[in-house]
This record gives C-alpha cells, sequence and structure tokens, in this order.
C-alpha cells in the first residue's frame, strides 16, 4: 500500500511489519483494547501491568492476587482478538515485580518492556537453557548509555546472556521519567543526544553473542516526519505512547482522553512525584490542590510500588491514576507527553498509523536530511 522502505525491526524472530511499538500506559491506559488494535495494525502492541488490578473488587485485600489475575485476563483478551506481537510492560519498583514477569511468560506473550529501575535480576524462565532460547524476549527500557552498559553487563557476567533489545527514553516522554528535573530541560539529555551513545554501548554485545540488538527510540516522538529522524539516526524502531491515547481502542475512559485533546502546550508540568521521580502531567484542579499543600489521607494496604513514600506522601499515585483511568479527574490526573497538546481530535488505531505512514513517506521522498 505504501512505497516507502521502512527499516525492518527485528527483535529475535519478531518482525513486526511497522516499526511502531505503543509504550506502555498505566494505570489502565494500556490494557487489551489498545495493544490488539496496535498489533493488529502490524505494530507493537503492549500491555501495561502497572496498577492492574486496581479494578478488581479484592485489590485492597489481596492486590498480588489481582494483579496476577487481571494481567492473565488481558493477555488472554488480546490474544483473542489479534494474532499480532503482544508484550507487557512491567516496571521493575513494582513489589511484585516477579510474579507479573511469571505470568507474563506462562501467558506466553512476545516481549517483557522492563523500566522504572534496572532489571538486573530476571526470572529463570527468562534465560536459556543449553541452546534452547528463551520464548518471551526481554527489552529494558533506559534514559542512558550507562544504564544500558550496567544492565547488559551484568547480564553477562552472570547470565551468559544479554536482552533481545533496548528502549531509549528521552526527557519529552510522560509519565515517571529518569531523569533529574535539571536535566529534562538540559539539551545535552535530549533523545537525539542519548540515542547515538545507546547504539554505540550495544556494539560490542552484539558481535560478542552474534545477535542484532536493535534500539527503539522513544519520548516526544509524534509525528511520521519524527519517525524518519530517528530512523534515519540509528534506531531500529520507535515507541509512541501519547498518540495512542488519544484513541478509540485506547483503554482509558472519554474524559481522560479528552483531557489530552483540551490541553495546551503550558498545561503540560513536571511533578515530583510520590514515588521519588519527576513526572510530566496535565495540570487540573487536583494537581493544584497538592501544589498548594493539600495533603490527602492514605491508606495503603499495599505498597505497590518499592520506592513510594507511603508516610509522606500527600496522596496516593495509583489511587489518583486509577481514578484518571475512569474519568473522575476531580479525584486524580493524566500523565501525558510533552507534545500532548498537539492532539486535535480522537481517531482510530488504524487512521492513525495510516496518517504516520503517509508522514514518513512524504519525509522520506523529500530525502530531508537528518541534522547531527
Amino acid at each position: 500500500m505504501f512505497d516507502i522502505h521502512m527499516p525492518h525491526l527485528r527483535i529475535g524472530n519478531l518482525e513486526p511489519r511497522i516499526p511502531i511499538v505503543q509504550g506502555g500506559m498505566g494505570v489502565g491506559i494500556s490494557l487489551s483494547g489498545l495493544a490488539s488494535a496496535v498489533a493488529a495494525e502490524g505494530g507493537i502492541g503492549v500491555i501495561s501491568a502497572t496498577g492492574i488490578g486496581m479494578l478488581e473488587a479484592d485489590f485492597n485485600t489481596s492486590f498480588q492476587e489481582a494483579n496476577k489475575r487481571a494481567l492473565r485476563r488481558e493477555i488472554q483478551r488480546a490474544r483473542k482478538l489479534t494474532d499480532g506481537i503482544i508484550g507487557v510492560n512491567i516496571l521493575v519498583a513494582l513489589s511484585d515485580y516477579y510474579e507479573l514477569l511469571e505470568v507474563a511468560v506462562e501467558e506466553g506473550v512476545d516481549l517483557v518492556f522492563l523500566g522504572a529501575g534496572l532489571p538486573l535480576h530476571v526470572p529463570d524462565s527468562l534465560l536459556p537453557h543449553g541452546n534452547q532460547q528463551p520464548d518471551v524476549k526481554v527489552v529494558p527500557i533506559v534514559s542512558s548509555a550507562r544504564a544500558a552498559r550496567l544492565i547488559f553487563q551484568y547480564w553477562k557476567k552472570h547470565y551468559n546472556h544479554v536482552p533481545d533489545a533496548v528502549v531509549v527514553e528521552g526527557p519529552l516522554a510522560g509519565g515517571h521519567l529518569g531523569f533529574r528535573k535539571e536535566q529534562i530541560i538540559d539539551p545535552d539529555y535530549t533523545l537525539e543526544k542519548i540515542l547515538p551513545g545507546v547504539i554505540a554501548e550495544l556494539r560490542p554485545f552484539e558481535g560478542e553473542f552474534g545477535k542484532n540488538i536493535p534500539v527503539i527510540a522513544a519520548g516526544g516522538v509524534y509525528s511520521g516526519a519524527d519517525i524518519y529522524r530517528l530512523l534515519q539516526s540509528g534506531a531500529q524502531g520507535v515507541q509512541m505512547a501519547t498518540r495512542f491515547v488519544a484513541t478509540d481502542e485506547c483503554d482509558a475512559s472519554i474524559e481522560f482522553k479528552a483531557a489530552y485533546v483540551a490541553c495546551k502546550k503550558e498545561d503540560l508540568i513536571i511533578i515530583d512525584s510520590p514515588v521519588g521521580l519527576p513526572g510530566r502531567a496535565i495540570r487540573n484542579s487536583f494537581l493544584e490542590k497538592v501544589t498548594a499543600g493539600l495533603k490527602k489521607p492514605i491508606k495503603c494496604p499495599w505498597k505497590c510500588l518499592k520506592t513510594c513514600d507511603v508516610d509522606n506522601s500527600p496522596y496516593c499515585i495509583s489511587a489518583a491514576l486509577t481514578n484518571a483511568k475512569k474519568g473522575i479527574l476531580e479525584k486524580g490526573f493524566a500523565f501525558a507527553g510533552a507534545n500532548a497538546f498537539r492532539l486535535e481530535s480522537i481517531t482510530t488505531v488504524k487512521e492513525l498509523i495510516h496518517s504516520l505512514l503517509l508522514e514518513y513517506r512524504r519525509e522520506a521522498a523529500a530525502g530531508v536530511p537528518v541534522m547531527a
């Protein structure tokens, strides 16, 4: 349909038709609905495991079981809806990180994307046994060449094995960011600056282990022109999240999607999250009250994130994000990428990907040079 020659994204034996990964978005924003729609269009669809069980009736009394049950159900639903490539995004910082990884493996997902921490320790099921390679591909999410090096050196030493791909996420991403506040606006930490270092860091491991280790660029990827620029700069794929929120298939409420479409550039702010990281979100009355010093009483029966400072947190971020997913924005808020203000309407996944490929084709046909 498109007379374009996009670089192929190959992760082990997986090769999507288009080199686009839909970023995992919790709590409940990217579940089976969105992930299966993206996979059906030839990309990689990703279910977020973060807080996935918060809408289960027993979450307050048995959050680990609720999370496992909900994740298993969403993977199975996605598999019924498409035979495309399905991944799961799991935060290393989750207190039930290992349990969720095991569910993903048991359900036969194609990949796991591991962020919010260094995935140094992984279950035996994700490692090779003799000549038998694991079925589930492992893709760490990093924000620096140093983080990639630490992960790969550890895996090499302890497992004689390395991950299958890497997502490098720049500071224009939505949600929690792997940067200090001052780095977010520092031109030395843009995606374009950190991408080449990550690519260079992985080359020796490719030679040593005899495998292609693609680097997937993420954080602020909005248009087909962005995709062209990043692929020409050495990335073998891109990860996009914000664009997929404003689609019919996104698993969030219509109120959540409407917040994206309505927001202006000045509404996108950096907040201090209770989990100890800066995050990019859409300004609303809830966040204004938090800024003004209003503390919401917290009863935390789970400690779902290892890094959350429950005793001193002004609110429960998991509860706030669950409320936002349900459209109760007066009791929560929406994380969003730096380009969310550019969204003008809600479309379908099919139409969105069609427009991205058209934009890419125009950019490729023009032969636009990539600036160093």
